[in-house]
């Protein structure tokens, strides 16, 4: 994402953000007593997020960095076969609305801090509890990875290479370490305002930026690419329809099951609150990725012919091109790149803050000292999320892939997880032997392909394939192995909704 913008203007700007955010973790932890003393507190906010908070913690957690970064090259590069991310981004809300709103309500009812919490609750079975956390500690550290990464490339490019990659990553780090220790996932949210608001606009700015540069016209833009390179602009043959599907799934409910929005569910104050948010929500695909994608395919005639390192620097490139117009797109990019960088490290805050719950609430609480209190166990998941940060920084110090590819990575595993999480809270026959070897041979197929480079079959990703014989281990094995009569009756106690919701 290299830059041409000013050194000093773009370190000022950092400078700035990071001012900010850490002014968000001081206050946000400010005369909070309970704060550090309690998981709840810590980790969800006090159960207390409203309307405005949810939404934004909610829209980072979907949307990061990587969006801006990552998308428009994707989409420089595959064409308008990319359109795809707006769907695939929209199905992931429909996915939340299957079970989100029941699970607020259970989880209200049973004071959840960690989506295993849920897993332990409905299976009451150790494996499947531990194969759950090992499987969304796996996607997060991932996702974390990438978010350092992208963290190090932003900054660079931003300052000109003035600050470069490494010096990048741990210098934000530092601050985001420092707020997130303050303010626990309060100063997490709040900073998710600021920086969604900042990228929103931001995006928006950049569109019309691109616009001018090919005279506001993109219709004669997408001809001009049709004549010079038509794959891009071609319909899709039966393989990309069938990748095409087989991403909406791995997606779709890979990311509802992202530990760290799971936790932002249990953070709402309300189930009309959550309902509310994920309404709004529903806007988002449109307005984010497909205008990123407008982005990209811009791109395609502003800088033809790019390679495929090349063009993972194509937001650097047409952001200097937009800077040139006039001053106040100059200020506007330099404004949207410290933006960008903000995004990156609000949306990684998110993703240690659940990393390191799911240790100490999980790992540490329920396996190895159960008698440790809250504050306790605060106090381990906040040293936990150290050390895990200092392990990925080692990898990020020389990123091992592009972004996107990072991306598609972590979705494997994770999504996994789906079918007792979201099939579990409507099926009370679902029982726990089937639902822990569908598990377990599902992630060993899809990590076997990923691992072994053979990421799709006829255009279906390995996650995909693991998931579906996930689902067919755990539902015909429930019916072969039902739970006995005494625990489906337990079940549907448990998973009643008789609290009413606010």
């Amino acid at each position: 994402m290299s830059l041409t913008f000013s050194g000093t203007d773009g370190i000022i700007i950092l400078v700035v953000y990071a001012l900010i955010m850490l002014l968000i973790g001081y206050w946000s932890g400010r005369g909070e007593k309970d704060l550090h003393n309690s998981l709840s507190g810590y980790y969800l906010a006090g159960k207390n997020l409203g309307i405005i908070a949810l939404f934004f913690t909610l829209y980072a957690t979907q949307y990061s960095g990587n969006t801006v970064v990552g998308y428009a090259p994707t989409a420089y590069r595959t064409g308008f076969s990319w359109l795809q991310s707006v769907p695939f981004m929209t199905i992931i809300i429909g996915v939340y609305l299957l079970f989100a709103p029941r699970l607020y309500v259970i989880s209200k009812r049973e004071n959840f801090v960690t989506p295993t919490d849920w897993i332990d609750y409905r299976f009451r079975s150790k494996a499947v509890t531990l194969l759950s956390i090992f499987l969304m500690l796996w996607g997060l550290g991932n996702y974390l990875l990438e978010q350092l990464v992208a963290i190090g490339q932003a900054v660079s490019g931003l300052t000109g290479g003035t600050i470069p990659y490494q010096i990048a990553v741990v210098a934000f780090v530092f601050v985001m370490l420092t707020y997130e220790w303050l303010g626990g996932m309060k100063a997490v949210a709040f900073t998710d305002v600021m920086q969604g608001i900042v990228l929103m606009a931001g995006i928006i700015t950049l569109l019309a930026g691109s616009l001018y540069l090919v005279g506001g016209d993109f219709v004669s833009t997408t001809k001009m690419i049709a004549e010079t390179e038509p794959a891009k602009v071609g319909v899709p043959d039966m393989m990309t329809l069938i990748n095409w599907f087989s991403m909406f799934l791995l997606i779709g409910f890979g990311a509802a099951i992202y530990p760290h929005a799971v936790q932002r569910i249990y953070s709402a104050e309300s189930e009309r609150t959550l309902k509310r948010s994920f309404a709004r929500m529903a806007w988002m695909p449109p307005i984010t990725t497909g205008l990123v994608f407008i982005v990209g395919i811009i791109g395609i005639a502003l800088f033809p012919g790019l390679d495929r390192d090349g063009s993972e620097q194509l937001i650097g490139m047409i952001a200097n091109e937009v800077a040139a117009i006039n001053g106040l797109y100059y200020w506007l990019m330099v404004l949207f790149f410290g933006g960008i960088v903000a995004a990156i490290v609000s949306t990684a805050d998110s993703v240690l803050l659940s990393f390191s719950s799911l240790i100490s609430n999980d790992i540490y609480g329920k396996f190895i000292n159960n008698q440790a209190s809250e504050r306790k166990k605060v106090l381990v998941g906040k040293i936990v999320g150290i050390i895990v940060i200092v392990v990925l920084l080692w990898i990020a110090w020389y990123p091992p892939a592009t972004l996107y590819e990072i991306f598609v990575l972590k979705f494997e595993l994770l999504v996994q997880v789906a079918p007792a999480f979201i099939l579990g809270i409507y099926w009370k026959r679902m029982s726990a032997m089937p639902v822990f070897w569908g598990m377990l041979i599902g992630a060993l197929v899809a990590g076997l392909m990923t691992f072994t480079g053979h990421k799709t079959f006829m255009g279906v990703h390995g996650g995909v394939i693991g998931l579906a014989i996930n689902f067919f281990i755990a539902v015909i094995g429930s019916y072969i192995v039902p739970p006995t009569a005494a625990k489906q009756k337990k079940v549907e106690n448990m998973t009643s909704l008789h609290v009413k919701s606010s």
